[in-house]
């Protein structure tokens, strides 16, 4: 802000005037008042009439005086500025003193406070950092000493130590996913294979479960109070019994070469990333309503009861080359991407009754030992069965294929029926034969020819 006022630090404009100056000044008026009244007064005298003289004499005098009080006056007016010129400079001088000092308290104040805020954020931070030091070696403590039960040769003492590291993780989400890690090592080191004793077994059973369900319980999105976003699991390799994450949100979970005991349950999971289940081994799987929106690997899987996949729905692609299954049901399954069955053996029934591939699908060189129903299953894009054995009865009854169709050196041992398929593209039946002991349905434009007493050719009659 800028103030019209004196600067106060030249001193020549706040001089004092000298006394003298205005005894200079009133000898000034009375010698010019004493000249005119000579200069008249001579006038006076030189008049001729004695009544004349006389009076311009009086005028004369009467005019020096009044000169002298003219002057006087005109001095006492100066006076009179100077004075109100000084008491103006004054106030203004005083204003700017006060503005001045107005200015320097708020300055001061100004510069109070922010040192006042500073060292309140200082303090908060330090307080924050002690509290942040004090909660990381409560967690480190805590965690060391979970990790310790944890491996105790009691198994009551173990399943102290999973509360304490899910207790741990459920207070500081910061440690969520090393509680995980270290759930997961658990499993996957121990084993009840390891131990002698029937008993022994019974109570690490017991401990694996209860780390099984420490996993899936807090893996379900729909419970926001346990759910614990973004944890993956590495479960490679490990023995699971009855395993049942239903419902549960898995995110790039790794379950290569597991050990899948009992029922392994994924009922309305969602697979988001990658889910390998490379090599996994199952007893029974039931993945109904499973969905994912990454990869699914499953090859050289072995699934050696019931697996079911009904109204599955595969975002991503599907893998499973040389997967072997029992028996496997995809009906209602929705594949979005590319599925590769290639070298797959079904040794039980296979159904993938009204599934819909809307990108490629290929099973070369795979195998159905029973039953393969591709009933009301539609193909949006390629479908490839080249050198796949069809050793039990094969429907692609009321089938729907958009795309190329490969049958090439496929192999039909028992009943084969495309009745009411309906093929956009003429298949590629380039030596695929089929029993010559049973009645087939082939697709429209397909015939057969006889190969030997056993076998016949499948031709397309076509143009």
């Amino acid at each position: 802000m800028l103030f019209a006022v004196a600067d106060p630090k030249r001193t020549d404009d706040l001089r004092v005037m000298p006394w003298w100056y205005v005894l200079v000044g009133v000898l000034l008026a009375i010698a010019l008042g004493w000249l005119v009244l000579d200069w008249l007064l001579g006038e006076a005298d030189r008049a001729t009439s004695v009544d004349t003289r006389a009076t311009l004499r009086v005028d004369a005098i009467r005019t020096g005086l009044t000169v002298v009080a003219g002057t006087g006056g005109g001095l006492a007016l100066l006076l009179a500025a100077r004075r109100q010129r000084l008491s103006e400079r004054a106030q203004r001088h005083q204003e700017f003193v006060t503005t001045r000092d107005h200015s320097h308290r708020e300055r001061i104040q100004a510069h109070t406070e922010q040192v006042a805020t500073t060292t309140q954020r200082h303090q908060e931070e330090q307080t924050r950092l002690a509290e942040h030091d004090a909660t990381q070696r409560r967690v480190t403590d805590l965690f060391t000493k979970a990790v310790d039960l944890l491996g105790s040769d009691k198994a009551a003492v173990r399943l102290g130590g999973l509360h304490a590291l899910e207790r741990l993780a459920q207070d500081n989400a910061g440690q969520r996913q090393t509680v995980v890690a270290v759930v997961c090592a658990y499993l996957r080191m121990s084993d009840e294979s390891d131990r002698e004793d029937d008993g022994a077994r019974t109570h690490e059973d017991e401990v694996r479960r209860s780390a099984q369900r420490l996993l899936t319980r807090h893996l379900h999105a729909d419970l926001a109070d346990s759910y614990w976003p973004e944890v993956r699991l590495d479960l490679a390799g490990t023995r699971l019994v009855d395993f049942d994450a239903s419902g549960c949100t898995l995110v790039d979970a790794d379950f290569t070469g597991a050990r899948l005991v009992g029922t392994t349950r994924l009922t309305g999971a969602h697979a988001e990333g990658r889910l390998a289940l490379t090599r996994a081994t199952f007893e029974k799987a039931v993945l109904d309503g499973l969905t994912t929106s990454g990869e699914l690997v499953l090859d050289d899987a072995v699934f050696g009861g019931e697996a079911t996949f009904d109204g599955a729905r595969f975002g991503g692609e599907v893998s499973a080359k040389r997967a072997r299954f029992a028996s496997a049901s995809f009906d209602k399954a929705a594949f979005d991407n590319t599925v590769t069955l290639d070298r797959a053996t079904f040794t039980d029934t296979a159904s993938f009754r009204s599934a819909v591939f809307h990108s490629g699908f290929s099973v070369e060189r795979g195998t159905f030992a029973a039953y393969a129903g591709f009933r009301g299953a539609t193909f949006e894009d390629m479908a490839f069965f080249r050198w796949t054995v069809f050793e039990g009865d094969a429907y692609f009854e009321n089938a729907v294929f958009q795309g190329a169709v490969n049958l090439g050196r496929a192999e039909f041992h028992a009943r084969a029926s495309f009745g009411g398929a309906t093929m956009r593209r003429r298949p590629n039946v380039d030596h695929a034969r089929a029993t010559a002991n049973q009645t087939h349905i082939w697709p429209s434009g397909t015939t057969t020819e006889k190969e030997d007493d056993d076998w016949i050719i499948l031709v397309d009659d076509r143009p």
